[in-house]
């Protein structure tokens, strides 16, 4: 397992929930809900200064059947718009096809009111992302999901 803070992004149209490992890549923990839109990069690209982070893995929302719809297109840019301010730390994109109805189902399940999921699912979802990409890691011994490069179009 690689030393070092990793970041987690769920990005939405809406807002964008972030979440951050320890240094040990042991732990995945909620960090914040953004405002989809201006700032959120700038937001994001200071974590990863301030926590010297190893690298961000972005959500890659894939249809069901593995194909990639405008979601999946957005947080490709999302991903690549993020790469060119914090560069040269990693982004990569990893699959999350169920990651926001896993959040979903964790809140109801802690007893938490549907009406309140809205302030904080973005940031589960951004957990559940980032503790797949743990688990990946320590499981496999290699890092996790595709990475973003500046060849990238978009």
């Amino acid at each position: 397992m690689r030393p070092g803070v990793r970041i987690g992004v769920d990005v939405g149209k809406v807002r964008v929930g972030v979440a951050r490992s320890d240094a040990a890549g042991i732990l995945a923990t909620p960090y914040a809900t953004l405002k989809a839109g201006r700032g959120d990069l700038d937001s994001v690209a200071k974590l990863v200064r301030e926590t010297e982070a190893l690298e961000v893995i972005v959500g890659l929302p894939l249809n069901m059947d593995g194909t990639e719809g405008p979601s999946a297109k957005a947080a490709r840019k999302w991903a690549r718009r993020l790469f060119r301010r914090i560069e040269p730390v990693t982004v990569r994109m990893l699959d999350e096809r169920l990651s926001s109805v896993q959040a979903h189902r964790q809140l109801h399940e802690a007893g938490r009111k549907e009406i309140a999921h809205r302030a904080v699912v973005d940031q589960v979802a951004a957990v559940i992302i980032l503790e797949n990409a743990l688990e990946y890691e320590r499981t496999s011994g290699q890092a996790p999901g595709q990475p973003v490069g500046p060849s990238a179009e978009g």
